[in-house]
């Protein structure tokens, strides 16, 4: 019943292990869900978390007969897909693989781009090669019903590559996956001072802008659980970091408190920041929520599972 969620892979960027990532863990992004009576498998992103879930599913899930597995790549970027190779169920007989997810960039479909991995320049092993069946979806933005009680809905971020958001509901929870992510900002604005100004597209662009912002926001309003990228602080990306596809966690607790959300998860950790100034982000961000009126913010942790 409900919804269980947990965290193989919380790091953006590149995978960082060492003795300062040892606490919150150096794999990028790989979150695994389980929902409904059917236990439905639900796997998002393929970062480098993926292969220790791949080798826990070996070990408990297709030793009992799994053999259908849905992965949701929210985007193409390598640091959320260079697990994928090294995912265990590939190459077992009879297991079917779906991916799901939208176009990359231009006419680079997910076959293309994801299969494009397991070439000898890259990989030891074609994918021709692969034991399993490979199937691939290409989504859109929508409402798409997925079985056994289980509802999709996606919207599309604004990132450098197309780049996807997924709300997960079942059994009256849900969840919503928020990465990577920046703002909309207006494409059109440019000093007044300067020729290329022109009022009306600053305005309109303006408009754009906001509107979908909005959008997004109303994607994920009042979800029970929201993981979102938070992989700046606010001074990091006026600093030196806007238009590089990412959030600030302030920008992003105020928007998730404007829409009624109860959880939320900070997520896709900078690979330069350490345990200890991510426990001192917490110090100064991490609420629990004790009421409707008190949103639970808390920074994800490799191996954290979540009960919806």
């Amino acid at each position: 019943m409900g919804i269980r969620i947990k965290f193989w892979g919380v790091r953006g960027s590149i995978p960082s292990p060492g003795p300062d990532t040892v606490r919150y863990g150096g794999n990028t992004i790989c979150l695994e869900a389980r929902c409904g009576k059917a236990d439905r498998l639900v796997i998002i992103d393929a970062g480098s978390g993926i292969r220790s879930l791949g080798n826990s599913l070996m070990a408990a899930d297709v030793a009992d007969g799994l053999r259908e597995v849905d992965i949701f790549l929210t985007h193409t970027h390598w640091d959320h897909i260079l697990g994928f190779p090294f995912f265990a169920p590939l190459y077992i007989p009879g297991m079917t693989v779906r991916i799901h997810g939208s176009s990359s960039y231009e006419e680079n479909h997910l076959e293309k781009v994801i299969g494009g991995q397991f070439m000898y320049r890259y990989f030891p092993v074609r994918v021709e090669e692969l034991a399993s069946i490979i199937e691939y979806v290409e989504l859109g933005e929508g409402a798409f019903d997925l079985g056994e009680g289980l509802l999709l809905r996606t919207k599309r971020l604004n990132h450098p590559v197309s780049c996807m958001g997924y709300r997960f509901e079942c059994d009256g929870k849900s969840f919503a996956t928020v990465f990577d992510m920046e703002p909309f900002q207006n494409l059109f604005e440019a000093e007044k001072s300067g020729s290329a100004f022109d009022e009306r597209l600053a305005r309109e662009g303006e408009e754009t802008a906001a509107e979908q912002n909005r959008l997004v926001e109303t994607f994920y309003a009042g979800a029970d659980l929201i993981i979102h990228d938070a992989q700046y602080t606010r001074r990091e990306y006026h600093t030196a970091r806007k238009g590089w596809g990412h959030s600030a966690v302030e920008d992003v607790i105020e928007a998730a408190q404007g829409n009624r959300v109860k959880r939320l998860a900070l997520i896709h950790h900078d690979p330069e920041r350490t345990d200890d100034q991510i426990d001192e982000l917490a110090g100064k961000f991490h609420t629990e929520g004790s009421s409707d009126e008190v949103m639970d913010v808390f920074f994800a942790r490799e191996g954290m599972e979540i009960t919806l």
